[in-house]
């Protein structure tokens, strides 16, 4: 098995930066969603409710962020300029840095509503629950450091949409960090540490999916209710803390830092032999 892709979020729910090569460190991948767009309240904002984010692309170099939506950029040199602010994920609070007001007025215009940027600097820690093992920090991910994915059974998947009659999906649907290939489909529920590289990364829990996967990543439309209907039907969680939950994917966090690039061999080195029961 190899490493097929890698994939960086710069800002949280903007378009996904296709790489070579990462860094990985604690929270993930270095540049994954360290920054975070919200509402005048500091709640963060997604696709799910904000689906122009999807026409943002975002490039970060590891010395500035530039934001275009085609017609306009906007670049922000961090540390982010602005008064820092405890801002809100799901449950977490992060006291965060923000970006100014250059940054919100550019943001406000092109999202059409009013928004704030703001940086997961070194002093906005933010961990996981510790719901599914020890707690780890994490970027402004939903849940975990990484997210990890097969080519595989997005294979499967796609072919039993088109089964159904309907089309295949891509991968950006599930934006996913690291994308693996030769595997069985669905051979990831009964893997538990993987090693690319001199990097062990672990494999915590599947992924539940929500509504973005239904949406085009990069224009946020709406396009029907695949691929979670076919999920619904081949992926539905049977564990009773993760119950009737739709599944794609596993998260997963590193156990050390360096270097993974496409390419790099995948070894499974710790086997989950029940595997993940599904309904």
């Amino acid at each position: 098995m190899k490493v097929a892709s890698l994939h960086i979020h710069p800002v949280k729910s903007m378009r996904a930066l296709d790489v070579d090569r990462a860094d990985v460190e604690t929270r993930g991948l270095v540049g994954d969603r360290r920054w975070l767009v919200t509402d005048e309240e500091g709640g963060f904002l997604t696709q799910r409710t904000c689906s122009a984010l999807a026409k943002i692309d975002a490039i970060y170099d590891g010395a500035a962020l530039r934001l275009s939506d085609g017609e306009s950029e906007c670049v922000i040199n961090p540390p982010a300029g602005g008064d820092r602010c405890d801002v809100t994920v799901w449950k977490d609070q992060v006291n965060a840095a923000g970006a100014g007001r250059e940054a919100d007025d550019w943001l406000s215009d092109v999202l059409g509503r009013p928004a704030h940027l703001y940086y997961m600097d070194d002093d906005a820690p933010r961990m996981t629950s510790g719901r599914w093992g020890d707690r780890r920090p994490v970027s402004f991910a939903d849940g975990y450091p990484l997210l990890v994915a097969t080519t595989a059974s997005l294979a499967a998947l796609n072919e039993a949409m088109k089964a159904s009659g309907g089309e295949a999906v891509s991968m950006a649907r599930f934006r996913p960090n690291i994308v693996i290939d030769g595997a069985d489909p669905w051979a990831e529920d009964f893997w538990k540490v993987v090693r690319i590289g001199d990097i062990e990364i672990e494999l915590v829990k599947p992924c539940d999916r929500c509504v973005m996967t239904t949406l085009d990543p990069l224009t946020g439309e709406k396009l029907g209710r695949d691929p979670l209907k076919t999920l619904s039907k081949l992926r539905r969680s049977a564990h009773p803390d993760l119950s009737g939950a739709v599944l794609f994917g596993w998260n997963a966090g590193p156990r050390s830092e360096g270097v993974i690039a496409a390419g790099d061999t995948v070894e499974v080195v710790e086997r989950r032999p029940e595997g993940w029961p599904l309904a």
